[in-house]
Parts: structure tokens; C-alpha cells; sequence
């Protein structure tokens, strides 16, 4: 049995008016200060006012939000007592918003005992609201919570069923000023999710099509969404459907893995980007490739179908290599690291951490579903591989 989770979801262009329809009495707005700075938190606010509501900004979300800070959140929404909270960013203020949430309902938890085998019994005090402004992480429609454990360098994977969101708002206009590095780095997000959630085996009939068709998409459209975030010019009706169809993909991605799962690439990218602050997308998107050279040595089946349904044609059983290299195309046209040495980070200070980044990768919960489970020293070398840009051939 499979359950298929997603929140009411209003995408399009002036979807953010889509507020204007809500009823309540205040909102909490958990949020980074940069889009506080940009103006994007005032035009969320605005649109709740209109509708009736009194609004507060929580703008204390960090990338990589740690327990400390959602505890913070927490505090202050017990102190505002919303009957909305309102996740508007990137994967990590959306994060720090489920999190809030949920703990604001349940002042008995930590975040940490946020699972999925539990009862939370939510919707009590307040319903929830995501609204991305990166197109990426799909973190408006999926339920995964993902906090850094400050005092163990980790990333913990948490979340249940019942904290996905009530309303996904999926404006592409809040995505348009993203800029080159951050257009990149989460686009290589969206689509490892999309490919890790049709090859991964938890993969079902409802998440494939999703997936396919963000994994489609987005090898299409990123390139020129990253040609628009450096031109002077970027309103141009090819660069605005291009943001549109990223934006898009990228809710379908989150869909798609969310209902399935991910696999081995986030786990490792989930433990270099806790150890050496490499952000999550870009982390992600390295180890994409390199795993699926690993996986298609004896569990080629998905990847070939993926591959083959991309229009990526060649002899059965080399597909899924392929698609590794369409990836690692990709990657460089839009000027993102193809090796973590590329990344800045030093021989000594990597090896330094070797074990620890296979312990790690090993416990992390999107290792559950790979295609092809590797051995500690396998793991060791995927990373070693990684690390220098050589070929995956064990």
C-alpha cells in the first residue's frame, strides 16, 4: 500500500493572488532576511493584509537551519499565535516553517521527534502555507523536514505525512530574480531529485510520470533560465518561459521524489554539505552522476528506462552511463563543480573527514532505496572518485 501526499497546489502566473482568497486572522511569514531585504516578504504581506490578516515576519532562517534557530521560530509563534503560518523561500525557510509548525502544535516535542510513525494531530492552532522563491529544492509539496545538527556536523531527516502544506503557491515571477549561482545550484537540486525519484525503489505509477517529466524539463529549460539570470535583459518571453517551466519542474520533482524517495546522491550530498558547508543543491548535483555510473554497473534497469524515455539513445546497458554524462554536461554549462576538489575544499581537510562522510552517507534515511546498495569501502571510493573527478569502474 502507497500513499500519495501532496497539498492543494495554485501555480501560474499571479498565483500569489491566490492569498487574497484566504480567511484568518493573522500570519506568521517564516522567512531569510534577504527576501525581507528584496522587497518579496512586503509583496506576501501585502497580499495577506488585503485579505484581512495582521502579519508578522520571522526572518531569523539561515541556509541549512539549524534546531536552535526553528526553536526561535517556535517561541515566536507562541508568543503571535497565528492561525497561518507562511513557509516564503528556499528549501530552508520552507523547512524551518514545517518545523515551527509543527512544534508550535505540539510544545511536547523536540524537533528531532519528528518521524513519521507518530500522531501528530495537527491543524489544531494553525494551517500552513509554502511559497517558493527558488526553483529547486520542491520543498512546498513534499513533507520531509531536513535541520542541521549544529553539535554532530548533520543533517537530520525528518517530517511526517500530516505536516505537509495546505497550499503551495507556485509564482514563477518570485523565482525570476534568482541569480546565476543560485539558478544553477538549485535546478541540479530539482533535477537529482527527479531522477533519484524514478530510479530510486520506491518508485511507483504515480511518481514516475512526475519525475520524467521534471528530469525532461529541466535538462531543457535550465541552461537558458541560467542564460536569463545574466542578462541584461531577462524579461524576454523565451527567458520567462524558461523560469516558468523551471518553477514548474521543480514542484513536479519534489512531487514525484517526495511521493517515492531519493537516494544515494543525497546522501552523500547531504553529508558534504553538513561537514563542508557546500550547498545542497550543488552537493547533490555532484554526486549525481558518479552514482549513477555506480548504480548502472549491475542495476542498470531504471536507469535505461529513464534514459531511453529522454531521448538519450544508445546499446542497452550503457544508457544509464549516458544519462551520467548528459548530466555532467549540464553541470558545466551552467558552470557548477564537477569534482568536489573543484569545490575548494583541500585533500587533507577531505580525507580528514573520509569516515566520517561514509558513517554518515550509510545512516542517512535516502540510502534505504538505491538501486544498488554499496559496501563501506564501495562508499569510500565513490567519494574518493568524487573527490578527484576520476571514473566510477567497481
Amino acid at each position: 500500500m502507497w500513499h500519495f501526499v501532496s497539498p492543494d497546489i495554485v501555480f501560474g502566473e499571479d498565483s500569489l493572488s491566490s492569498l487574497e482568497e484566504l480567511s484568518g486572522k493573522r500570519a506568521l511569514i517564516v522567512t531569510d532576511n534577504n527576501l525581507v531585504q528584496i522587497g518579496i516578504a512586503d509583496r506576501v504581506s501585502a497580499r495577506l493584509i488585503k485579505s484581512g490578516f495582521e502579519v508578522q515576519i520571522f526572518d531569523k532562517v539561515e541556509p541549512d537551519p539549524t534546531t536552535e534557530e526553528v526553536l526561535v521560530g517556535v517561541e515566536a509563534a507562541h508568543e503571535y499565535q497565528p492561525d497561518w503560518i507562511v513557509g516564503l523561500g528556499g528549501g530552508s525557510p520552507i523547512d524551518a516553517a514545517k518545523a515551527i509548525w509543527v512544534l508550535y502544535e505540539r510544545p511536547d516535542l523536540q524537533p528531532e521527534a519528528i518521524n513519521p510513525f507518530i500522531t501528530l494531530g495537527l491543524r489544531k492552532k494553525a494551517r500552513l502555507i509554502t511559497i517558493p522563491t527558488t526553483s529547486g529544492t520542491g520543498a512546498e509539496v513534499t513533507w520531509a523536514i531536513v535541520l542541521t545538527d549544529q553539535a554532530n556536523q548533520r543533517k537530520m531527516g525528518l517530517g511526517n505525512r500530516e505536516n505537509v502544506a495546505d497550499l503551495a503557491v507556485v509564482d514563477p515571477a518570485l523565482a525570476s530574480s534568482m541569480p546565476p549561482m543560485l539558478t544553477a545550484d538549485t535546478g541540479m537540486d530539482a533535477l537529482t531529485q527527479a531522477v533519484e525519484g524514478f530510479i530510486c525503489t520506491w518508485h511507483t505509477d504515480m511518481t514516475d510520470g512526475l519525475c520524467l517529466n521534471a528530469a525532461r524539463d529541466i535538462i531543457k529549460y535550465l541552461p537558458l533560465a541560467y542564460e536569463a539570470s545574466q542578462s541584461e535583459n531577462p524579461e524576454q518571453d523565451h527567458f520567462k518561459k524558461a523560469r516558468e517551466k523551471m518553477h514548474n519542474a521543480a514542484t513536479s520533482a519534489g512531487l514525484g521524489f517526495g511521493n517515492a524517495m531519493a537516494s544515494m546522491a543525497h546522501a552523500m550530498g547531504h553529508v558534504l554539505g553538513s561537514t563542508f558547508h557546500v550547498p545542497h543543491g550543488r552537493a547533490v548535483g555532484l554526486f549525481l552522476p558518479y552514482t549513477l555510473d555506480f548504480t548502472t554497473r549491475s542495476a542498470p534497469d531504471r536507469s535505461d528506462q529513464l534514459s531511453t524515455a529522454l531521448g538519450i539513445s544508445t546499446p542497452k546497458g550503457k544508457t544509464g552511463h549516458a544519462l551520467a554524462n548528459c548530466i555532467r554536461e549540464l553541470s558545466q554549462v551552467v558552470e557548477l563543480p564537477g569534482s568536489i576538489s573543484e569545490t575548494g575544499i583541500k585533500e587533507v581537510e577531505f580525507k580528514s573527514q573520509l569516515d566520517k562522510l561514509v558513517d554518515d552517507a550509510f545512516n542517512d534515511t535516502q540510502m534505504i532505496t538505491c538501486p544498488r546498495t554499496p559496501s563501506f569501502q564501495e562508499l569510500e571510493q565513490l567519494y574518493l572518485a568524487a573527490y578527484y573527478g576520476n571514473p566510477v569502474d567497481f
